[in-house]
């Protein structure tokens, strides 16, 4: 039979058993805990690099988009004045323009918001109704002495590169700040208004480009 002293020894040795597995418990509830929240952290800082390289990613294709399609349009705009000047001109140099910019195009068609998607398609119709009217020039269209008979449409081209086109690749780069978030770009209802002013310069240009009635040809 156990002594009081005994009884009390052996409590005494079950709590300090009791309390050491207790701690030890605690000790490895802490340490998954530690554990787990590592996981979460090093989750969300795999997460945020992939945001940032996606955005990063996004920024360039749109910064090539923008310079491939300004550098599309200054090369018609060349064009057009060296013809003006009487120069010889080749389609070399215009042709890869216009192959730089439909490259970047197509990559950024798949990742463009929906107004910028809008404005880039505008602007890309734009673009190429500029191509066609300097390869429709008449082949004697220069600009040098009077009468020439593509002056008229060595002017009208000089127009829509100095105008409408340079509106357009304008409102495209504001696009493209828009959807990546730059502070002070405009607002989707301005750039559908921009959308709207080109699309009605286009077909100005088009119903100009319309050939005449026979009976107000001569």
């Amino acid at each position: 039979m156990l002594s009081g002293s005994d009884v009390t020894t052996l409590a005494v040795a079950l709590v300090g058993v009791g309390g050491t597995i207790g701690a030890t418990a605690l000790a490895q509830r802490a340490r998954r805990a530690e554990v787990a929240e590592q996981n979460r952290r090093a989750a969300r800082e795999r997460e945020q690099d992939r945001e940032d390289r996606a955005v990063q990613t996004k920024r360039e294709l749109y910064a090539a988009l923008n310079a491939t399609g300004r550098a599309y349009r200054s090369a018609g705009r060349d064009t057009v004045l060296a013809l003006r000047r009487g120069e010889a001109v080749t389609a070399d140099t215009l042709d890869a323009a216009r192959q730089a910019y439909y490259d970047q195009y197509a990559q950024a068609q798949m990742i463009l918001g929906s107004t910028a998607l809008a404005v880039a398609g505008e602007v890309n119709q734009c673009l190429g109704a500029g191509y066609h009217l300097i390869r429709n020039l008449p082949p004697d269209a220069s600009g040098a002495g009077p009468h020439l008979p593509g002056d008229a449409e060595l002017v009208r081209a000089k127009r829509w590169f100095a105008g409408p086109l340079s509106d357009a690749v304008h409102l495209l780069r504001e696009a493209l700040r828009a959807e990546l978030g730059v502070s002070g770009a405009p607002s989707v209802d301005q750039l559908t208004a921009g959308v709207v002013a080109l699309s009605r310069a286009r077909e100005a240009l088009r119903q100009d480009l319309r050939p005449l009635p026979a009976h107000q040809q001569e």
